[in-house]
């Protein structure tokens, strides 16, 4: 894949004409993060906007204890950075890349003209946006509404369509995520979670290693899924 079809592939990127990919190209760059490495702090000044082009990022953010907590994941395709860029106020957010990843970097000076020269990409920006609020509205009502079981088997399957992998060709599919991040995501104790996770094992819904999930039986949990949303 060259620079133009990656380039193709982030989101608010993909209904540009080859004409217009040409143009935005001539003004990024790309970035390359090692596993662990900080993309940039919360409080940062904001003036890049990053595309995932392959690899993965987690978002953190610090809770009033002091520790650090993740509440979101993110891979190819997906865009970063869009808020603080647009409003030129600092991060909102801690990024840490959790493998090594590639980004597709545009500076705010380069972007803001060509989305004042291209309805297309403001307008799907502006959808990158109402998609983001859309999950945060989504996700708290799911912490006020939906028991336990539903919201990890739910943020599991979420989890597997977006970033897992199959080890083996045709086998189960397999979330690589510290029950730690999983527990933060659902907004609930790693032990809450390692306590649901191990009643499922036993039940040979899912398999458990290190830092990772293997989800034997998706039916299952999307039975359980089922089962709260109604």
């Amino acid at each position: 894949m060259d620079r133009r079809q990656l380039l193709g592939s982030v989101s608010i990127f993909s209904g540009l004409s080859d004409k217009e990919l040409d143009q935005l190209l001539q003004a990024t760059t790309t970035k390359r993060l090692k596993a662990k490495e900080i993309l940039f702090r919360k409080g940062d000044p904001g003036n890049q906007l990053y595309g995932i082009l392959k690899g993965a990022l987690k978002v953190m953010t610090t809770a009033t204890d002091g520790k650090d907590v993740m509440f979101g994941l993110m891979g190819p395709g997906e865009v970063l950075g869009e808020i603080a860029l647009l409003d030129s106020e600092d991060r909102s957010a801690t990024i840490v890349a959790v493998e090594a990843t590639e980004l597709l970097t545009l500076h705010r000076r380069e972007l803001i003209p060509f989305l004042e020269k291209n309805p297309r990409a403001a307008i799907a920006l502006a959808g990158v946006l109402a998609a983001r609020v859309r999950t945060l509205s989504e996700r708290a009502e799911d912490r006020q509404t939906m028991p336990l079981p539903g919201r990890i088997a739910k943020k599991l399957l979420a989890l597997s369509e977006e970033h897992g992998k199959r080890p083996i060709v045709g086998g189960p599919v397999e979330v690589r995520l510290p029950q730690q991040d999983l527990a933060d995501l659902v907004g609930v104790t790693r032990e809450s979670v390692n306590k649901q996770l191990r009643a499922w094992e036993e039940e040979g819904i899912v398999a458990l290693g290190r830092g990772r999930v293997v989800l034997k039986n998706p039916e299952a949990l999307e039975a359980v899924t089922s089962l709260y949303e109604l």
